[in-house]
């Protein structure tokens, strides 16, 4: 053992070893996939400079495609929904709320929750329109 990972002792205690009797760092190391010969050939690649730069692009595509896309198409169709409210559709809103369209406006609409009792919310609260007869049964 080498007398510097040797706790406890005083340094200088031990003699050092003889330079003849250390193992060189090259054959320290195990190279269990790539032989020696091949990994001192080889040489790192010459990065490019643009590389970087195609990496950014790459990451903002996946972006786009993955997140950006389908909230645009998922706004899209939102859009389209609360614009063909009618008078007499089953909506639930986005609080949970049931009720029939009473009244509809041009930023609200008056949902009739109960008998007699209605309500007004933003057209962009409504989160579903609802098939015809939901609220009968419910």
């Amino acid at each position: 053992m080498h007398p510097d990972t040797l706790h406890g002792i005083i340094p200088g205690s031990l003699p050092a070893f003889p330079a003849a009797t250390r193992l060189p760092q090259s054959e320290l190391t195990m190279d269990f996939l790539i032989s020696p010969a091949f990994a001192q050939a080889a040489g790192a690649p010459a990065a490019s400079p643009w590389s970087p730069l195609i990496m950014m692009l790459v990451f903002v595509a996946v972006f786009f495609l993955f997140v950006i896309r389908p909230q645009m198409k998922r706004a899209k169709e939102h859009r389209a929904l609360v614009s063909a409210i009618a008078k007499g559709d089953e909506v639930v809103t986005n609080a949970g709320i049931l009720g029939r369209v009473d009244e509809v406006g041009e930023t609200f609409l008056g949902i009739e929750i109960a008998t007699g009792v209605v309500i007004k919310v933003q057209k962009n609260a409504v989160a579903a329109v609802l098939p015809k007869g939901t609220l009968k049964s419910a």
